[in-house]
């Protein structure tokens, strides 16, 4: 046992350490070159003058940026989902990670379990943990970013009411209100004053965040200046849409929870199950570990749990 401990403490040494060498060193040395640059920019206009377009860096690693950047259709849906879950690495890092918790997996189910078919799908679980966790991330900071964000709509037609411009009244949502929305006020603020055009700074919040009340949002504004009127009352039905759209999405997932719950006890109850019985009777559930037959039984058991869970998960969803 000595031995298996010490070699997976090795293995996970070796994991760190190239994570640090590839990836944490170089991005470190590229933040402090980018920061310095930055700090030399002391007057506006020169600071309009240092607003570029550069090309996405997939990974600090030439060679795996090179690598990423054949493949762009991978790589641009996994740059957008790192984008909507506003997680700060690229997507060489997410690979290295996904990478990493694989390899731990692995030789979890290899070398404590000494099992090749628990290796396999710790191995397959770990690979996916990583996506997991930013879908996760995702759905958290959007569902945050739609309840927060009529509050936003109404702050900035209030400032309309007072006199104020369009891009004073983002700069204001952008300070008073919380993350998510205000990052991305701010940030659609902060762009527009280094150069970039309003519809132009609009659209990409519109990209970056895919909420239908936010592409709504970018949708009346252009219309407002292509055609002209009162943008403030636009915005005032705009937030009384998206709160009665609230309320009833509210109301949906009231009526709807009792097939969700019934949906998790049904996924949750064959493992857990299993796994108990593991604990309580190890002799009476090894013959499924230990026969080539019930090895078989346990992957086919897997693979209908996931495809049951799946069918389970589009029953419930009821999109509006």
């Amino acid at each position: 046992m000595l031995i298996v401990a010490s070699t997976f403490a090795f293995c996970l040494l070796v994991i760190v350490g190239l994570y640090w060498a590839l990836v944490v060193r170089p991005e470190d040395a590229m933040s402090r070159s980018v920061t310095s640059r930055l700090d030399r920019l002391n007057t506006p206009r020169s600071a309009a003058a240092g607003v570029a377009t550069a090309a996405t860096q997939f990974s600090a690693v030439p060679a795996l940026d090179a690598l990423l950047r054949r493949h762009t259709g991978f790589t641009a849906a996994t740059e957008r989902l790192l984008v909507e879950a506003d997680l700060k690495m690229t997507v060489g890092v997410f690979l290295l990670l996904s990478l990493v918790s694989a390899g731990i997996g692995w030789a979890v189910g290899l070398l404590v379990l000494r099992l090749l078919a628990a290796a396999l799908l710790l191995l397959a679980i770990g690979a996916v943990l990583p996506y997991l966790y930013v879908r996760f991330r995702r759905g958290r900071r959007l569902q945050l970013f739609e309840e927060q964000f009529p509050e936003a709509v109404d702050l900035i037609a209030r400032s309309l009411r007072a006199g104020h411009a369009f891009t004073t009244g983002l700069g204001i949502a952008a300070e008073e209100l919380p993350p998510p929305v205000g990052l991305e006020f701010k940030r659609v603020y902060d762009e527009q004053n280094f150069g970039l055009s309003l519809p132009d700074a609009l659209r990409a919040m519109g990209t970056r965040v895919p909420v239908l009340d936010a592409r709504f949002f970018v949708t009346a504004v252009l219309t407002q200046r292509e055609s002209g009127g009162n943008l403030a009352e636009v915005l005032n039905n705009l937030s009384s849409v998206m709160r009665e759209r609230f309320k009833v999405k509210r109301q949906i997932r009231v009526v709807s929870a009792h097939g969700r719950l019934s949906g998790w006890i049904l996924a949750l109850l064959p493992p857990l199950l299993a796994t108990v019985l593991f604990v309580i009777q190890p002799d009476f559930m090894r013959v499924l570990i230990d026969d080539p037959i019930g090895i078989r039984l346990v992957v086919a058991a897997v693979v209908l749990q996931l495809i049951g869970t799946y069918v389970i998960s589009r029953l419930v969803r009821i999109d509006y």
